[in-house]
Formats: structure tokens, C-alpha cells, sequence
């Protein structure tokens, strides 16, 4: 931060007044539909379950239609999560677009859009035993869009070390493990996360990115329903519930366990999966 900024024009308090206005205007996009959601929900079947381990991460497939959760096991645990088409790897979550679309922290009847030039709905968030949180007095909410994922890069260059347990490595191993690519071929695919029960805000007067012991708890869990087929990455981030540190193997870890769900197939009889955007992608050059 600039400690010694240049002298505030004549007119400085002129220029920060203005009104601040909401930088997309969404009501074009499909409205939540909570009643065939929760009616799809009334009947059904667990069909798969994974367990990730603390400080490690897994992959687990999601087909288009079924519903899955991310659940807090055995103690208070954060996840950074990947979702990627499960078909086409250079389809993934775009944390960026999410958050302009809704905002920084999501809850239900909020959706994780894919990257350009797909840009369609992967997942709609369907509930989540948090939504009670809110903002907090700090400024901070759970399930954030705005920070990236701990990574050893990062952690080398400010630390001098190297730790292999940070959730971009924890999600470039499951991603190797899971398509027998080699790391070197994966890696680029793993992406920004939505930090999932990660409490998270900036500092008002530096506006840093700060992190807070988040108030999961064994039994809290938040859902998902896919509105394509989807191969999730989840890491078990080495800060257990981020109120301390990261990166690191000082903090008590907790696994989280990701349940998949066969819904209703009479309610989704005439449901479609999401399609691709539209745009012509020819960019003004026709």
C-alpha cells in the first residue's frame, strides 16, 4: 500500500461520492427453481460416496441431474473445490464470473458458472446449513469466490520451503490420480476454488484478504445439484478451519466427505442439462 500517496485533487470528495451501481444486471438469467429442486430431492438415492482425507485431496464424479453434498464429519474443515466438465477438462469452474454474477460468498440458489467460451451453469447450490451466517461484524461470510487456493509457490516464495500438502497440490495429485494423466498435464487445469465453509472478507481500511475460524461443524454440510456431469476435485485444506494458519502441518485437519444422490426421475423427466453460451464466437471478425 502507498504510504505516501500524491495530495488529493480539489475535487476529491466529488469524485469518491458518486453512486456505486451494481456492475450486472441479472434478472436474465434463469430464475432459482426451488420447487422442482426440492421435489426432485423428496425421493432420492445415495448412490456413491468419497471421504477426503485431511491435508489431501480426491475427485469424484457427479452426472448431470444428481444432487451432492460436501459434509463436515469430525471436526471444523475447509475445502477448496474444483469442478471441471466431466467430459472436457478445458470446461471448468470460473470463480470470477461466479462472483460477478452473485457475489463474493454464495449460498442457495446461487450457481457455479463455467469459463469462457462455455459460460453456462455447472452446479446450482440447492442448500446449506450455514446460510444462517450471513455477513459478520468483520465483514466476513462463508463460501467464498474471492480467494484462490493455498499453493506451494506462494508458500516457497514467502517461507523458503518447500510443502507439498497445500490444496493446488493436494488437487493437481487427485487430478493425476483420477484421469492417469501426468502432473505436468494436469496441473494447468486446476483452477480457482470456491472455499467452502472457508468464513473469509477484506480488511475495511487495507482491504487485505483475511480468513477466520469458520463455524462448520460436524453435521453441517452444503448441496449441490449438476446441471451438467461434472469431476469434482476437493482438497482438505492443511488449515483446518483457516482461524490460524495454512500451509503448513501445525493446525488440527479433519476429512469431509462428499455423498452423491440420485434424484427423482419423474420430476426431472423434462429437465435439460445446461447448455453452452450461445455467443458466435466470432468476435467481430465475420
Amino acid at each position: 500500500m502507498n504510504q505516501n500517496p500524491k495530495p488529493a485533487p480539489a475535487d476529491a470528495g466529488e469524485r469518491k461520492a458518486k453512486t456505486p451501481i451494481v456492475a450486472y444486471s441479472v434478472e436474465q438469467l434463469p430464475v432459482y427453481d426451488e420447487v422442482l429442486y426440492e421435489s426432485a430431492k423428496q425421493d432420492m438415492e445415495k448412490v456413491g460416496e468419497v471421504t477426503v482425507a485431511p491435508r489431501d485431496a480426491s475427485c469424484f464424479e457427479v452426472p448431470a441431474g444428481h444432487f451432492f453434498r460436501i459434509n463436515s464429519v469430525e471436526g471444523p474443515q475447509v475445502g477448496d473445490l474444483n469442478l471441471w466438465n466431466l467430459y472436457d477438462l478445458n470446461e471448468r469452474f470460473f470463480s470470477g464470473k461466479t462472483r460477478q454474477l452473485h457475489a463474493s460468498h454464495v449460498t442457495i440458489g446461487d450457481r457455479l458458472w463455467s469459463n469462457i467460451p462455455y459460460l453456462r451453469p455447472m452446479a446450482t447450490i440447492t442448500d446449506d446449513t450455514l446460510a444462517w451466517y450471513g455477513i459478520d461484524d468483520d465483514g466476513g461470510s462463508v463460501h467464498d469466490v474471492i480467494g484462490t487456493r493455498c499453493d506451494p509457490y506462494t508458500n516457497h516464495m514467502l517461507k523458503g520451503v518447500d510443502y507439498h500438502y497445500c490444496c493446488h497440490s493436494n488437487l493437481t495429485r487427485a487430478l493425476s490420480k483420477h484421469t492417469g494423466l501426468s502432473l505436468d498435464e494436469v496441473e494447468p487445469h486446476v483452477h480457482d476454488v470456491m472455499n467452502v465453509f472457508m468464513c473469509t472478507g477484506f480488511i475495511l481500511d487495507t482491504h487485505q484478504y483475511f480468513m477466520k475460524a469458520s463455524p462448520v461443524r460436524p453435521g453441517d454440510y452444503i448441496e449441490f445439484f449438476a446441471e451438467i456431469d461434472l469431476l469434482g476435485g476437493l482438497s482438505a485444506c492443511p488449515g483446518g478451519d483457516c482461524g490460524s494458519s495454512h500451509s503448513d502441518d501445525a493446525t488440527p485437519c479433519y476429512p469431509l466427505l462428499v455423498e452423491i444422490f440420485k434424484a427423482s426421475q419423474k420430476i426431472l423427466e423434462n429437465w435439460q442439462p445446461a447448455k453452452v453460451n450461445a455467443y458466435s464466437r466470432t468476435h467481430g471478425m465475420n
